[in-house]
């Protein structure tokens, strides 16, 4: 079986071949421009491989609701000139079923698929990078409502030493990507996280908040596990800070069997960062 699939990001878009098992055995990588620069290079590709379906991992917002006329358009995107695009349309000239949803959906399917999530029927799935989302599968299915989560943008306690940061959202000053994602901490400390890596206090303010946010995400959500993915994830010194720092904050109010082992419950993505295009091929092959 030949599935396509389509991380389409907000810096650049992979396009991958792949099969039915998440093995990936083509992929090529094209810079996110308008989408009349962009577009037609994605087609070809997929044109020219002869794909059985497509699946498409979209940043966002994004309209998931199949009922409505705006069904697979990216929607109040920053990126201008990919508002209220039709993504979906784009690709329907192929005339394969096409499976639709947010790039960390996409991340999140993956990880329960083929990753550390396998064999779990909750799965919570954090990106933080350029900017922070939110996968979640509950009950073996991914999480939709009125559109998809938007966790990124939940409201957190300031850290009493982070009080005059003005933040790097245009809609909160207090949101988990505006105090948290890879330009925040460039705003804040007026360089890049590579740059900080000797700099205790960024990390642990980085704990700070990334935990505050898993707590409200357990509470909410109850996942059987937490997976970190991103750039800022990366840093070495984060996961155990993270997990001692949400064991402080969790204050011993939830306890349970996966919780009582943190090292397994909140842990790093385990599909060398091909969790997004093994996820877009996974909604290729359910849209099948």
């Amino acid at each position: 079986m030949k599935l396509g699939a389509l991380e389409a990001g907000g810096t650049k878009m992979v396009c991958a071949i792949g099969d039915e098992n998440g093995k990936i055995l083509k992929k090529e990588s094209f810079p996110t421009l308008t989408p009349e620069e962009t577009i037609p290079k994605l087609y070809d590709f997929f044109e020219k491989e002869g794909v059985e379906a497509l699946g498409i991992g979209c940043f966002g917002p994004i309209c998931l609701d199949k009922s409505s006329p705006e069904y697979g358009h990216i929607t109040t995107t920053p990126k201008l000139a990919w508002q209220n695009y039709d993504m979906v349309g784009a690709f329907k000239g192929l005339g394969v079923p096409i499976g639709f949803d947010t790039d960390v959906n996409g991340s999140v399917l993956g990880e329960h698929t083929w990753g550390i999530g396998k064999g779990l029927h909750s799965v919570l799935y954090i990106t933080i990078g350029t900017g922070v989302g939110v996968g979640i599968i509950l009950d073996g299915k991914l999480v939709h409502g009125m559109m998809h989560p938007e966790g990124g943008h939940i409201l957190l306690t300031r850290h009493e030493k982070d009080l005059e940061f003005p933040g790097n959202c245009p809609f909160h000053k207090n949101c988990f990507e505006g105090l948290c994602a890879g330009p925040a901490i460039e705003k804040r400390w007026g360089k890049k996280g590579a740059e900080l890596q000797d700099q205790p206090f960024v990390w642990e303010l980085e704990a700070y908040y990334i935990a505050q946010a898993l707590v409200d995400y357990v509470c909410i959500a109850s996942p059987q596990r937490i997976i970190l993915g991103g750039g800022v994830s990366h840093q070495l010194q984060m996961l155990p800070l993270v997990r001692e720092e949400f064991k402080k904050q969790m204050n011993g109010y939830i306890a349970t069997k996966e919780m009582e082992d943190l090292d397994t419950y909140i842990v790093a993505q385990s599909l060398d960062d091909e969790q997004g295009i093994m996820g877009a091929l996974k909604l290729g092959l359910d849209a099948m």
